[in-house]
């Protein structure tokens, strides 16, 4: 259940900008509902902080857990979108699996995506829309300037 509103009041939803470790860069998780590509996200629930709800839609959304958030609590919000009712804020946090597995939502009874990928840079560049291409500029500044520690 989503936070209760009030009229005019802005929707917040919550997501991760997962990233892989392949080789030599990172890659990124996205996922593809209709047309439309994406980091993982979905609503604050009730008496939930931002960061709980991107960590539980994970999971939820693509069965990943025990995500690492090598650069801490930081984080980006997209701007306004959705007739200005609705903010995205992205985490980031690394995962140790590729093994994604689409999950079915309770009360839609299907996954609500229709594919996943983990790609790079460039390939996410091309499959993301400009209002999410920010957050992954946001995200490949961050991981890029800290390098890769194991």
């Amino acid at each position: 259940m989503t936070n209760p509103r009030p009229s005019g009041a802005r929707i917040l939803s919550s997501g991760v900008v997962v990233v892989l470790w392949n080789r030599d860069h990172y890659d990124y998780l996205l996922l593809r509902a209709y047309n439309y590509w994406d980091f993982p996200k979905g609503m604050v629930e009730v008496a939930e902080s931002p960061l709980q709800a991107a960590v539980r839609e994970v999971e939820e959304e693509t069965a990943l857990t025990q995500l690492r958030f090598r650069w801490g609590d930081i984080y980006r919000e997209t701007h306004p979108y959705n007739q200005g009712r609705k903010v995205a804020r992205y985490y980031i946090a690394e995962s140790i699996s590729a093994a994604v597995k689409l999950m079915p939502n309770p009360e839609l009874g299907r996954p609500e995506h229709n594919e996943y990928r983990w790609v790079n840079r460039t390939e996410a560049w091309n499959l993301l829309t400009p209002r999410v291409r920010a957050i992954l500029e946001w995200a490949n500044s961050v991981t890029t300037r800290s390098g890769r520690r194991r």
